[in-house]
């Protein structure tokens, strides 16, 4: 009785300051592991230790639990008892197998870092960030929902094993971003949608909107873009001129300016064009359309003669 109540003191102390000291709760998991499957203590223990690592909304997989510290045997029992649930192989949740779209990828994000310093590798960005600053009038076509996602690399294989209601697209930032933007605080927000829980990380409204400039017009229609740019009457002109300067697409840079001219919003006026390297020669965008002199690239004939008139 003794001994219980002192495996249980050792794991209390320990976990009530796992959120100040992540590596008190790898020592307890070490713990916990090494503990004969009769002891009650230790199949208490890792239970605590799975609510810690594992909160309401959130999943994890097989690989990253280990890393935390738990070995095969406490997760394969953890399946067996149903304190684990499988959402797919080598996925798990608790409590419930039905995940909101910000749980994913706050997930995805937490398990994607190093250290709580780090910006994680994967960011909503594009048309889902504007959505989640208020600055989207549009719903994704069809029945599916789709959150935009970011990356240099491509995104967790995992992920397509799940069943979501929402369609997770991913983006490579490879020719948009350099490497050392991607981990600037500057333009990154905090989408805190569950009290207590890991925000989501997405782009903001300067960033995000460069960010679906890339996919113009095969994904996204100049009309489209020409709509959200009219919503966006307070952008940062400081946050802009630093991420022209680092973009490495000609393309989104020119169209940016030639969305952003029909607008003439304050902002506008204080970004100086000849600041920006915008390439030389023509780039076809728009196929079949009008050539615009000042930033040479084609654009819907029909809109080329709105901007004149």
């Amino acid at each position: 009785m003794i001994e219980y109540v002192s495996l249980y003191i050792l794991f209390f102390t320990a976990f009530t300051a796992v959120n100040k000291d992540n590596g008190k709760l790898k020592r307890v998991l070490r713990l916990v592991n090494s503990t004969t499957s009769h002891d009650d203590v230790a199949k208490g223990a890792y239970k605590q230790s799975l609510k810690a690592l594992l909160p309401y909304g959130m999943l994890a997989t097989k690989k990253w639990l280990a890393e935390q510290g738990l070995s095969a045997h406490a997760i394969d029992n953890a399946v067996k008892t149903e304190t684990l649930l499988l959402l797919a192989t080598g996925v798990y949740s608790q409590y419930s197998r039905s995940l909101s779209w910000e749980g994913v990828v706050a997930s995805m994000q937490r398990m994607g870092v190093n250290s709580l310093d780090d910006l994680p590798s994967v960011i909503v960005g594009g048309l889902s960030a504007l959505s989640l600053s208020g600055l989207s009038q549009y719903l994704s076509l069809g029945s599916t929902p789709h959150i935009h996602l970011y990356a240099q690399g491509k995104l967790p294989s995992w992920l397509g094993r799940l069943s979501l209601p929402v369609e997770c697209e991913g983006h490579s930032t490879n020719t948009l971003w350099p490497e050392w933007l991607l981990q600037d605080k500057t333009f990154i927000r905090q989408h805190e949608w569950e009290a207590a829980l890991p925000p989501v990380y997405f782009s903001c409204p300067e960033k995000a909107l460069l960010e679906l400039l890339v996919d113009l017009p095969d994904a996204v229609s100049f009309e489209h873009a020409d709509e959200l740019m009219q919503g966006l009457v307070n952008l940062s002109p400081r946050k802009l001129d630093a991420l022209l300067k680092a973009c490495k697409s000609v393309k989104v840079k020119r169209l940016f300016f030639w969305l952003a001219k029909r607008q003439a919003y304050p902002w506008f006026n204080k970004l100086n064009v000849d600041d920006y390297d915008l390439g030389s020669g023509k780039r076809v965008v728009a196929k079949g359309g009008k050539l615009d002199t000042d930033y040479l690239i084609t654009v819907p004939s029909h809109m080329a003669k709105e901007s004149e008139s």
